[in-house]
């Protein structure tokens, strides 16, 4: 995975001026585009369209600060006119354009990425592989924006508006693993932006052929295999270090890549305050 990483930026490096292909790459390194915008955006911090721009706005920055025609180097940039050549420019910098030109400066450059291994993984993670049939996660859904660390208020409170007796109620609609009430999200961007937006259901697991009822939405998940990761500690940090510990040491240690499909976390036990727990967290994945 290192490799194909590397790779890729080698290739963002030669195409900066035109589009980049990683779904190309990926099929010609025998994986999917899928799995590398995905490792790609966990390893670096920001998803590859972001990268691109950034390296973009930092080599333009040598051009604007020169004497060259602003739409030459828009258009070389791959915009089509000035003024989104200048949104861009002013979002990575912090200063428009013209400024820069007058004044040099202010300038945030983004270096080169370079991934590289590292030894890690001292303490195994405890996971395992299931195989799941066609199922169907219902409950209430709703859009809310993605946050990597801390807790998610939007997600809070979405589920403190529903009442006590539809949390009850849709633990006895539970019928299949993941068992008991679940926290799904659907619908991400590959690149996992933050402040991006995602669909979180409140809700469960049913089998494909359960009937849905009306008032509840439903997400159909096609058979397929999952690795199950199991957690336990402060809560939420506990689980999203197993998120960010699984494309840093768990995928690039095993024959399997993600697939599309949600993610979805199972508290199985936790305090009285929520400040710890014990959750199981579900990836999609697929033989790589």
């Amino acid at each position: 995975m290192i490799e194909i990483l590397n790779r890729l930026v080698d290739e963002i490096e030669l195409r900066l001026g035109g589009e980049i292909d990683v779904d190309a790459l990926a099929a010609e390194a025998g994986t999917t585009g899928y799995h590398v915008r995905r490792m790609f955006s966990s390893l670096a911090g920001m998803p590859v369209s972001e990268y691109v721009r950034r390296r973009r706005m930092t080599l333009a920055a040598a051009d604007v600060i020169g004497e060259e025609d602003l739409l030459t180097i828009a258009v070389r940039c791959g915009y089509g006119s000035v003024e989104a050549f200048g949104r861009a420019f002013r979002s990575v910098h912090g200063a428009a354009h013209g400024d820069v030109r007058r004044d040099g400066g202010p300038l945030r450059p983004q270096p080169t990425l370079r991934f590289r291994l590292t030894v890690e993984g001292s303490t195994a993670m405890d996971a395992r592989i299931t195989h799941r049939p066609d199922l169907r996660l219902i409950g209430h859904a709703v859009r809310v924006p993605l946050i990597h660390d801390g807790i998610n208020p939007h997600i809070q409170q979405h589920i403190a508006s529903l009442p006590a007796a539809e949390h009850l109620r849709l633990k006895r609609l539970s019928s299949v693993e993941p068992r008991g009430l679940l926290q799904v999200s659907a619908d991400l961007d590959p690149g996992a932006t933050e402040g991006g937006e995602l669909t979180y259901v409140h809700g469960v697991a049913t089998s494909a052929d359960d009937d849905v009822p009306d008032d509840l939405d439903a997400i159909t998940v096609k058979a397929g295999a999952w690795v199950v990761f199991r957690t336990s500690g402060p809560h939420p940090q506990a689980l999203q270090e197993a998120y960010a510990a699984s494309a840093t040491e768990w995928f690039p240690s095993n024959p399997w890549r993600l697939r599309p499909g949600p993610s979805i976390v199972a508290i199985l036990e936790h305090s009285a305050d929520f400040s710890t727990a014990t959750c199981e967290l579900w990836i999609p994945i697929e033989r790589a």
